[in-house]
């Protein structure tokens, strides 16, 4: 949109610009068609706009055959919105874009981000739409320069912080260009920048406990000027041998770090798991009877006949539980599952494997789990006989770190409707057990 578009526009919807929800309209054509570029958009995807306000990118995404969603905080701009964009491929939402509730772009396929973010409230957006539970492979934002600049600084700069370390673990941070605020009306009192956020793939992504991470680098960063012994106690007493392997002095301090070494001190600081041994399964004949044990990889390398259990929970509304697996599992990385699922183990029967399996990986107890079936083996589930069961529990949950990345309750019409569409979300066997739902 032009200047003067804005303005009409502006006047016919009877309103101004609101410095509390961060209006700044973005009147450069040239330049709304060179962000939404960034996106390399495909056909068949799912764009999200946050903050679309008058429509200056909106115009430029209706252009491709694509699945459209706008998220809108000013009831004002809503019915502008509606009227120019809304189709049967585009849906305009007025809420927050902090309340929008990141179930609902799965099964819609792939998805990018896209917005010029009120600078208030950059950061919590920032999170939200690269959590765990995010589908975004891509995010294209318009930011507070000082903020674009912190996600994108290095070791050793005064920009760089908890954020650089944390958002770039995950997504390769790419500072696209400086906006001058003369390309904004009204215009804003401080430059901003555009950056793009491109999910890593799980060979970047080295395998670690997440909560621990993140709290070893937010309260290292929580008072900059201090040493960063004094700031995480916990790996004190081995002081001298963590900044041994990390080849920094002991009086480091958190911004000379660099990701690799706070990954490193995080594997440092995670206990020890006590060393069980190779994992025994019992290997069974076509009527399910034990024949014999064998370890997990003879098992799987050689497909011989085996038990396993998965177990779906439901809330009082009749949600069910999907956990989205480790992007580090063996088998069916990064893809929704069951609520918990895992191997009979030799000298288990299906019932116990199944509560054994709900407190690893969730961190409850469920007694008077209800048994709904058994799968026979074949190729598709591993030549595993399957026992599913099915429980009720609102949570909470403590999921199984570097096991499963997010848990979230879905309703169950929407993951039918989701399989449907985009089955390649799932875990094979998943999409087997949605005969019990």
């Amino acid at each position: 949109m032009t200047l003067s578009e804005i303005q009409r526009t502006l006047e016919k919807c009877g309103t101004v610009p609101t410095r509390s929800l961060g209006q700044n309209f973005l009147h450069d054509q040239n330049l709304a068609r060179w962000i939404v570029g960034c996106l390399d958009i495909r056909p068949g995807d799912h764009i999200i706009e946050i903050g679309p306000g008058l429509g200056a990118l909106t115009e430029f995404l209706a252009a491709h055959d694509i699945r459209l969603t706008l998220i809108e905080k000013d009831g004002r701009l809503v019915r502008h919105l509606e009227e120019r964009f809304r189709n049967a491929t585009t849906e305009v939402l007025h809420l927050d874009a902090l309340d929008y509730d990141l179930r609902q772009a799965w099964g819609k396929g792939p998805v990018k981000i896209v917005g010029n973010l009120p600078y208030y409230v950059s950061t919590p957006l920032i999170a939200k739409f690269t959590s765990a539970l995010s589908p975004a492979s891509r995010l294209v934002l318009t930011l507070q320069l000082e903020l674009a600049q912190r996600m994108n600084a290095t070791p050793r700069t005064k920009e760089y912080g908890a954020m650089s370390v944390c958002v770039n673990r995950r997504w390769k941070a790419s500072y696209l260009r400086k906006l001058p605020a003369s390309v904004f009306f009204p215009a804003p009192k401080v430059d901003s920048a555009i950056i793009a956020l491109d999910r890593r793939p799980a060979d970047e992504v080295r395998p670690l406990d997440e909560a621990l991470f993140d709290s070893l680098v937010r309260r290292g960063f929580s008072e900059r000027r201090k040493q960063l012994r004094n700031l995480v106690p916990e790996l004190r007493p081995n002081w001298a041998e963590a900044t041994a392997a990390l080849n920094v002095p002991e009086t480091v301090r958190a911004e000379e770090l660099s990701l690799a070494q706070w990954e490193t001190l995080a594997d440092i600081a995670r206990p020890s798991a006590a060393q069980s041994g190779a994992e025994m399964f019992d290997v069974v004949d076509e009527n399910d009877r034990v024949l014999r044990a064998e370890p997990r990889d003879v098992v799987h390398v050689n497909n011989l006949l085996h038990r396993a259990v998965h177990m779906l929970i439901f809330n009082a509304r009749g949600e069910i539980l999907l956990q989205k697996r480790s992007i580090w599992k063996d088998r069916n990385p990064g893809r929704w599952d069951s609520s918990a699922a895992g191997h009979v183990d030799s000298g288990e029967n299906y019932l116990e494997a199944a509560t054994r399996e709900l407190n690893e990986e969730l961190g409850i107890e469920m007694p008077g789990l209800e048994r709904l079936g058994k799968l026979s083996p074949c190729e598709q589930n591993g030549w595993e006989f399957i026992e599913v069961y099915r429980g009720f529990h609102d949570g909470p949950f403590a999921p199984a770190p570097m096991e499963v990345e997010t848990t979230a309750f879905f309703r169950k019409e929407d993951v039918l409707a989701w399989a449907a569409v985009s089955p390649g979300d799932f875990s094979r066997v998943f999409l087997l057990c949605l005969d019990f739902l």
